[in-house]
């Protein structure tokens, strides 16, 4: 679906976001989509780093007793 846009069909698409957010308000949406997927971005890092922890306790704790 991706692969049939055209260059139409983008300037289409960039000119229908500009009449629906205005040019004015654009920064401001930019800024706050980067925001987001900086969050996104570290917040799955952390995911990932957590799975390549292995389970040791650390020093001054005891491991659970079973």
């Amino acid at each position: 679906m991706i692969r049939n846009l055209s260059a139409w069909h983008i300037i289409v698409l960039v000119l229908v976001v500009l009449l629906l957010f205005g040019a004015n308000r654009l920064p401001g949406l930019a800024k706050s989509v980067g925001q987001s997927m900086k969050i996104f971005k570290s917040e799955v890092k952390d995911l990932r780093d957590d799975d390549t922890r292995p389970d040791e306790p650390t020093e001054g704790t005891t491991p659970p007793k079973v």
